[in-house]
């Protein structure tokens, strides 16, 4: 399956496929876009962003919310929240930030989170979604619940949810849930997807998928803020025969 409608939307954005219309005459096709997000709270929100490094470039309360914030060489524009708006749902808006390189971004936010607040926020809100080694995008939510989605330029076309066709078994299960925890910010269906998986294929999969599931468990139950499931899914993983014993 590939990837979503608003996924493959940014293939255009990349210049991975052609454009969807032609410019109008008289529009050169240099444009650029400002995302306005909604803002619950002006001081956390400007606490959040000038921690991690963004400058302030406008800041307005009255007669209305606007701020405007910049960081290297794109910008996030803030106005007032409708009166509906829930943070906790996560679901206020959001952008994608299209990047040479995921890596470093990551990298820097986590040292100004660990600067700012004695800790990467890996739960809760705002927080910063883990990035591992050679993943190609990663998500800043911030105290309003918007979430900003760092995306590698060169990030593979296509998606296969479910996992990839080419494997089987828990090596399938083990890419369906590294897909929905990177694309999805969805842990919690990674978790039921990977322990159905060790249920079916527990007893014959390869030991180092094996590991490696275990491995992914700690770290997915870890990032819900379940630490009696991480201790569990550790000690499942110490439990396990080492290579070559029955």
């Amino acid at each position: 399956m590939g990837r979503d409608k608003e996924e493959r939307s940014t293939d255009e954005a990349t210049g991975t496929t052609a454009p969807g219309g032609e410019a109008a005459p008289g529009v050169t096709p240099n444009e650029g876009t400002v995302p306005v997000l909604p803002c619950v709270s002006v001081p956390e929100t400007l606490e959040f962003y000038r921690a991690l490094g963004f400058v302030t470039t406008y800041e307005q309360t009255r007669p209305y919310v606007y701020l405007a914030l910049s960081y290297s060489g794109f910008q996030l524009h803030f106005g007032k929240a409708p009166e509906h708006l829930d943070p906790s749902r996560e679901d206020g808006g959001g952008c994608l930030v299209m990047v040479d390189a995921v890596a470093p971004y990551h990298a820097a936010f986590s040292t100004a989170m660990r600067a700012a607040y004695g800790k990467v926020l890996g739960t809760g809100r705002p927080r910063i979604t883990r990035h591992r080694k050679g993943a190609s995008r990663f998500t800043l939510v911030d105290p309003s619940g918007n979430s900003l989605i760092f995306i590698q330029r060169d990030e593979p076309a296509e998606l296969e949810y479910g996992g990839s066709r080419k494997l089987k078994g828990l090596a399938r299960a083990l890419d369906n849930a590294r897909i929905l925890s990177e694309f999805k910010n969805d842990d919690r269906t990674a978790v039921k997807a990977l322990t159905v998986a060790l249920g079916r294929y527990g007893d014959t999969a390869p030991h180092d998928e094996l590991v490696r599931a275990h491995e992914f468990l700690v770290e997915l139950t870890t990032a819900l803020g379940e630490p009696e499931e991480a201790a569990a899914w550790q000690g499942r993983l110490a439990a396990l025969p080492a290579v070559g014993t029955a």
